[in-house]
């Protein structure tokens, strides 16, 4: 009786801190947004913006998801000072912000192309170069441009 009453308390036990964990990795995430949950939240709650274009193919995209964003600082800062608003630049979907439908125009069979929306926030020198990171103030005013990888210490300097 002993040993079963042991065992529940270790399996209890075990439950206990294997949920802990999980709920602890889920709150250390990035809260991303879409666009028209961000034209929303704006709306009802104007606040900084922290907007993230990225590629498939991009290394430097793949790496900061598996490094930096992973942050629990990073994402703490994110989660409570910004809305963090995410956006595969080669979508084929529609995406509608401000009154405004923005499509993927330059999509063909063959290339997947580089969506309107993203052009529009994301150029450098004519092109989108990923990865794309922009910062906006509360009154949607473009603060800085970042077109290149930003490990977790930098992202933090320039957030805060």
């Amino acid at each position: 009786m002993v040993r079963l009453i042991m065992c529940w308390l270790t399996l209890t036990a075990s439950g206990i801190l294997w949920s802990s964990s999980i709920f602890a990795q889920q709150r250390s995430q990035v809260q991303w947004i879409s666009f028209e949950q961000l034209e929303d939240s704006l709306r009802y709650k104007p606040k900084r913006v922290f907007i993230d274009l990225y590629t498939d193919w991009c290394t430097y995209c793949r790496k900061m998801d598996k490094e930096v964003f992973v942050k629990p600082a990073v994402a703490t800062l994110l989660n409570n000072q910004y809305y963090a608003v995410r956006m595969d630049a080669e979508t084929q979907d529609t995406i509608r912000f401000d009154g405004q439908h923005f499509l993927n125009s330059s999509a063909t069979k063959k290339r997947k192309g580089i969506h309107d929306l993203a052009l529009l926030l994301g150029q450098r020198n004519g092109q989108f170069v990923p990865p794309t990171m922009l910062v906006l103030d509360e009154d949607f005013k473009v603060r800085h441009r970042y077109f290149e990888y930003l490990s977790g210490d930098r992202l933090l300097e320039i957030l805060r």
